[in-house]
């Protein structure tokens, strides 16, 4: 397998993506997969260690970096735009379909955590896109508004709105509008804040375990009135025939979102639960990525064809 750093634009911001190839000969272009980050995340984390091992099983794969995140263009830095989301997903698909290694008809989307939610609502959008697949779904609409458990009390997004209002105030009077601190300054005020999930998060993202310098610890605060209306599981019911396979953790907490998408989706469908995995076991640890790894590319190799 090797890895280049190649870049494109996503309606007009300069996207960062890594290109992995397989070292394997093949008779002509290969099946393709377009891999996405989780929020917050960069490349070089999980969706990076997904592409590589996809890439090891035979399938070009392209994992990058979100616009207005990572090592891709866009200002204001830290924005979580769903839309823009969507559309980085589709631009990249395009990017492929200019490769000659790649089979544009056998072009499909891997999308983890918030990559996941996104990735259905591209495919759902996007008839290039032949199968979709998705690792601890989440959407970042949802878990803002109801909780990462879907138990949240309602009055905690009023207060966000309430926060993004003003800096959007601030902003326009030329005042620093601020940021919204994504984690706490240590793991236990994480476990505190959201339990096991919260220190999990805060671990990957803060500590040792998966910490990237240019993993993104603050979001700006438009991103959470361009929440406030998003639906991304609106377009799932579009992705019938196309097959969808969503592989969660057993003990994951925001299985529930998982669970909505696989209701809504209409085609051949599967909701593949991993015993033992928490959401972000999925993300780093190989007990858990290797039959994840097996399953998705059972899954693409059916779905995209030999």
């Amino acid at each position: 397998m090797s890895m280049t750093r190649v870049g494109f634009l996503s309606a007009g911001i300069e996207i960062a993506a890594h290109l992995y190839l397989p070292e394997t000969p093949a008779d002509g272009p290969r099946a393709a997969l377009v891999v996405g980050h989780p929020g917050t995340g960069v490349k070089e984390q999980t969706s990076g260690i997904y592409a590589r091992l996809m890439a090891d099983r035979g399938f070009v794969t392209l994992a990058f970096d979100a616009a207005h995140q990572g090592e891709s263009g866009g200002l204001p830095r830290g924005l979580e735009d769903p839309a823009q989301r969507v559309e980085d997903f589709k631009a990249a698909v395009s990017y492929l379909t200019t490769r000659d290694e790649v089979d544009p008809d056998r072009i499909g989307l891997l999308g983890i955590c918030a990559g996941g939610g996104y990735s259905l609502a591209a495919t759902g959008g996007d008839h290039r896109v032949k199968a979709v697949a998705t690792v601890s779904t989440a959407e970042p609409a949802r878990q803002f508004r109801y909780g990462a458990d879907g138990s949240q009390d309602p009055a905690v997004f009023q207060h966000l709105l309430d926060a993004a209002a003003t800096a959007r105030t601030a902003a326009a009077r030329g005042e620093d509008p601020g940021a919204l601190t994504m984690f706490p300054d240590t793991a236990e005020q994480a476990r505190v804040l959201g339990g096991e999930h919260g220190v999990e998060g805060w671990e990957y993202y803060c500590g040792p375990r998966g910490h990237h310098e240019r993993s993104a610890k603050s979001l700006a605060w438009e991103s959470i009135d361009k929440m406030a209306s998003s639906d991304v599981f609106h377009a799932v019911p579009l992705i019938a025939p196309r097959p969808v396979l969503q592989i969660i953790g057993e003990r994951a907490v925001t299985a529930w979102m998982a669970t909505e998408a696989h209701q809504r989706a209409t085609g051949p469908k599967e909701l593949h639960r991993l015993p033992g995995a928490s959401h972000v076991d999925l993300y780093d640890k190989r007990e858990y990525i290797d039959p994840a790894v097996d399953k998705l590319t059972e899954f693409f190799t059916a779905g995209l064809g030999r």
